[in-house]
């Protein structure tokens, strides 16, 4: 059996020999370990991967644990590498991200279950009941909002899905339903954050001249556009390019983007610290389609 751990407390020593030690003792070989001290806030952090080699249950690894986390102060989790996570999609009227989610997805680049596709708008229903994915029309207006918010978390609910991806969704979530769903919901911007927020930042972008264009991906938090920032990229422009180069050019930074934040979710290589986050940087193996050979 492969599992994930993920450690974080408040830094001080003998930490990594606690955890190590505690595996060893319970048969378990390491295959990768990434650890991280924040010395301005005092915090530790640390994800290993490996196996088992006497099959121990994951329910029993984190029960056993548990005397010493309380010891360290320590917030941990374990994970069955084996297990897909299940996602559930929101967009609106751009697809590109949609698209591309499912494409990755099919091929077992992004190993995760996509449970449900959320759209306010019918555009691509089609499309998403010929991956025999369940997709919900939930309308949002001012005077609706509450009941579509709770009719997006009944979604969430019903197939038990673990993470909310807004692949372009184009519409403000309640604080309410941001609080409920803290640390579970990815937002792809089509801007280099902090710069050029808003509704048309490709426009902003094009009338103030740059050379870079980018897209964040980040936690969605009642803050707009302010969410601990979990990947970023960027491509070149020139003076050459239109406003509409920069969207197209843009679009596909999104997609990467947004494909590799989830990617680093599902594989728990995420800690939220702050206003911020600790990303660890992939373990080897971990970008291999599941269905090569």
């Amino acid at each position: 059996m492969a599992y994930i751990m993920k450690v974080s407390c408040p830094a001080r020593s003998g930490i990594v020999a606690a955890v190590s030690g505690y595996l060893a003792d319970c048969g378990c070989n390491i295959n990768d370990s990434s650890q991280f001290t924040d010395q301005e806030n005092d915090r530790f952090f640390m994800r290993l991967s490996f196996v088992s080699e006497k099959g121990a249950d994951r329910d029993a690894l984190a029960e056993g644990f548990a005397s010493i986390a309380k010891d360290f102060d320590m917030g941990y989790e374990f994970h069955d590498q084996s297990r897909k996570a299940k996602v559930v999609i929101m967009v609106s009227r751009f697809g590109h991200c949609l698209n591309d989610l499912l494409y990755r997805s099919r091929i077992g680049a992004l190993p995760v279950e996509i449970v449900a596709v959320i759209s306010n708008h019918l555009d691509y229903q089609k499309q998403v009941v010929n991956d025999d994915i369940p997709f919900y029309h939930i309308r949002v207006t001012p005077e609706t909002k509450p009941e579509a918010e709770a009719a997006i978390l009944q979604v969430v609910h019903d197939t038990n899905a673990e993470l909310v991806v807004l692949a372009r969704y184009m519409q403000v979530l309640s604080d309410q339903l941001c609080q409920e769903m803290s640390g579970r919901i990815i937002n792809i911007h089509h801007s280099f954050l902090p710069s050029f927020k808003g509704a048309n930042p490709y426009k902003q972008a094009y009338e103030r001249g740059v050379r870079l264009i980018g897209a964040t991906a980040h936690y969605v938090t009642a803050d707009l556009d302010e969410g601990p920032i979990i990947e970023q990229d960027t491509t070149r422009v020139t003076h050459a390019q239109s406003a509409m180069d920069y969207v197209s050019l843009g679009r596909d930074v999104e997609s990467q983007v947004l494909a590799r934040a989830i990617h680093a979710h599902i594989h728990h290589r995420v800690f939220l610290n702050g206003n911020k986050t600790v990303v660890f940087p992939a373990s080897p193996g971990e970008y291999v389609s599941e269905r090569m050979g």
